[in-house]
């Protein structure tokens, strides 16, 4: 069974999930502020990570930035009091898999740790398929390994994944809403502009000319398409 990391500064809240997912089945970890919380979460101890946003040390957007900019992959879930749309924006745009306004009921919030731990099960990369070329930038989606001109360049994970959808799109123009339903795994969402983010993203690592694109271009009333024939 999966372990999960708590991290909760109010410590009954922290009690009453530890134990309601330990009755699950679930091993846990706790920590009560940020410092200690991102020190556990950069262990590779967990499989998920519940994550408060206001927290003593270090706030809980901080430390997923942080986790991110590590690269560190671990999913997180953020709970929190806060229910405004930009909240959630900035912390999905952080590198969070998921966002919960608290109160939450345990049945819903297991249900988000399923859905979590099951995107994020590796999938076995199709043998025959290499690495995606573009120009000199060449994308190992198997290994999450990016390189321009044999330097290896960093992309986020949600990046990767995106690409990696334009890429089996096979030319095909990519709804920004699609990229959110396949990547993020959510049928709904608040707003695209994260989409858009993380396309500024890869542009800025492997395009020649990012405000130029040649390979992740734009269809305009749609969303996104990945030319190779330029390559």
């Amino acid at each position: 069974m999966a372990t999960i990391l708590v991290i909760e500064d109010e410590k009954s809240i922290a009690r009453a999930l530890v134990d309601n997912l330990e009755f699950e089945g679930y091993e846990t970890l706790s920590a009560y502020e940020g410092v200690a919380g991102l020190e556990l979460a950069l262990s590779n101890q967990a499989d998920l990570i519940l994550l408060d946003l206001m927290l003593p040390g270090m706030n809980g957007y901080d430390l997923c930035r942080k986790l991110r900019e590590a690269g560190h992959k671990t999913p997180v879930i953020m709970l929190t009091a806060k229910g405004e749309e930009i909240d959630k924006v900035l912390g999905l745009e952080l590198g969070a898999d998921d966002y919960v306004t608290k109160p939450v009921g345990i049945r819903e919030l297991l249900a988000r740790i399923k859905a979590v731990l099951r995107r994020a099960e590796p999938t076995e990369p199709n043998p025959l398929a290499g690495p995606l070329i573009l120009g000199t930038a060449t994308i190992d989606f198997a290994r999450f390994q990016a390189t321009v001109s044999d330097k290896p360049v960093h992309l986020s994970p949600k990046a990767f994944g995106i690409l990696d959808l334009l890429h089996q799109s096979a030319g095909r123009a990519v709804s920004r809403d699609e990229i959110l339903e396949k990547v993020w795994g959510y049928d709904t969402y608040p707003t695209t502009r994260t989409v858009d983010n993380h396309i500024a993203e890869l542009r800025a690592a492997i395009e020649p000319d990012a405000g130029n694109p040649r390979y992740i271009l734009t269809v305009h009333g749609v969303g996104y398409r990945l030319s190779v024939e330029s390559v």
